[in-house]
């Protein structure tokens, strides 16, 4: 009996700590996305480069086009857009993540850089990704 309880004692303990891990690594992922495949463009503070890369700071483009944002992400965008009143032309490739990843990363952006918008849902980015074109 004693032997039994140390054991889920034991086991108890190894879960924790691998679930605590797990969560840990999640923190900050937003950022690390974003450092590693958006800031070479959209620059450290989301200012963009100016009349060729739209910023993300205080972007109205993303709440206005909130619907398309992770179709954005994933396939890019080729074709004019327009940022603040300024029209940008420059392609986009688009990011091979996983979902989880696209809305850790829309959460950081919507959340930084002077932005203050809505967070999204795994749901919600699921749903935007399951009618996205292939390539925009």
């Amino acid at each position: 009996m004693a032997r039994n309880r140390l054991m889920a004692v034991a086991l108890g303990g190894l879960v924790l700590t691998t679930l605590t891990q797990c969560f840990t690594n999640k923190k900050n992922e937003g950022q690390r996305l974003y450092e590693t495949n958006c800031q070479s463009c959209h620059m450290e503070d989301g200012s963009g480069l100016r009349g060729v890369i739209p910023p993300i700071s205080g972007a109205d483009y993303l709440e206005q086009h909130r619907d398309e944002l992770a179709c954005l992400i994933r396939h890019g965008i080729d074709g004019p857009i327009t940022v603040n009143g300024i029209e940008y032309n420059k392609p986009m490739p688009g990011v091979d993540l996983r979902e989880d990843q696209i809305t850790n990363l829309l959460n950081y952006i919507q959340t930084n850089f002077g932005n203050n918008n809505a967070r999204y849902t795994m749901p919600e980015v699921e749903k935007q990704l399951e009618t996205c074109p292939p390539h925009r």
